[in-house]
């Protein structure tokens, strides 16, 4: 049997009275305003944040693109077989009919 997702004992139905806790209100702070970006500040940030990625080397693309291929021509393969065989299927059940 699962586990109920609140804590504590599971009310009884018919046990009494039901109350429904008061409303609780909730503060939410305005969000602070954004501070304008020059356009030359914003493409130095631009630069520097293009400098952090790590390309993939060429025999590493290489190697992923093969491999991408490779699953392409596999589930292609699957698929055809499937189709193939639910083709051969409905023929049998629609040539029993006739």
């Amino acid at each position: 049997m699962a586990k109920a997702k609140t804590p504590g004992r599971r009310p009884q139905m018919g046990a009494g009275p039901q109350t429904v806790p008061a409303a609780q209100t909730i503060a939410v702070d305005a969000p602070a305003p954004k501070k304008k970006t020059s356009p030359g500040q914003f493409f130095s940030q631009v630069r520097a944040e293009g400098r952090k990625i790590t390309w993939p080397s060429r025999k590493e693309t290489w190697i992923t693109s093969v491999m991408v291929f490779i699953m392409v021509l596999i589930a292609s393969i699957f698929f055809w077989i499937v189709d193939t065989g639910l083709g051969f299927a409905f023929r049998y059940i629609i040539a029993l009919g006739s």
